[in-house]
């Protein structure tokens, strides 16, 4: 937090021009503490987020996407274990007598830097969100393609359960603007490169 009460986060223009600090963990520590977001960031998230709230979503049901997470390969680790094994940055621990249910491991969250080690407590979120990917073509795919979407493991990343709505919002929007953004754009191309290339061509006018 700077001595004028802003907390820049790493996409600030201000964030390695700051010299004089209270430095915390996470941007949300940071807010918590009674910060606040610098004027550009806290507009840009804030209409990043009401565009959210806005999004038409006509007939979304996340059930297009398949019910719960898959186990394609039949090894009984389903997409959800599989992603948790891949995002620990150390051995996973599963549940007593299986290799199927992952109990312990350790995963930093994204929008705040919160280690985690408890598996109960992530929530696996989508890279581009399935709301999203209705909106933007993924109403006309076929079932089976929605499925594999909705697993595909390059669209999945840990997030604490714990994160309130709103925060969550906050911190999804803010990454909407940064790096979500690089992510976003290669892997939508996987799946659907005329969506994109439509939505770069209006953005360019």
């Amino acid at each position: 937090m700077s001595n004028s009460g802003v907390c820049h986060p790493p996409q600030s223009s201000w964030y390695d021009r700051t010299k004089s600090y209270q430095p915390f963990e996470s941007v949300d520590a940071c807010l918590a503490s009674g910060g606040r977001l610098p004027k550009n960031i806290a507009h840009l998230a804030q209409s990043a987020s009401a565009n959210q709230k806005v999004a038409p979503m006509r007939n979304y049901s996340r059930s297009a996407f398949g019910h719960g997470w898959d186990d394609s390969d039949g090894d009984c680790q389903d997409s959800r274990a599989e992603a948790l094994i891949s995002a620990s940055s150390t051995p996973v621990r599963f549940a007593a007598g299986d290799r199927c249910r992952v109990v312990t491991g350790r995963w930093i969250s994204p929008f705040t830097g919160k280690v985690i080690q408890n598996a109960a407590e992530v929530d696996i979120d989508h890279v581009v969100p399935l709301n999203w990917a209705w909106d933007h073509g993924a109403s006309s795919w076929p079932r089976p393609k929605r499925e594999k979407f909705a697993n595909d493991p390059v669209n999945l990343i840990p997030v604490e359960a714990s994160f309130s709505k709103d925060q969550y919002r906050i911190g999804k929007a803010l990454l909407l603007l940064s790096d979500r953004q690089i992510i976003r754009r290669p892997f939508k191309c996987r799946w659907q490169c005329d969506s994109l290339r439509r939505e770069a061509s209006r953005l360019s006018v």
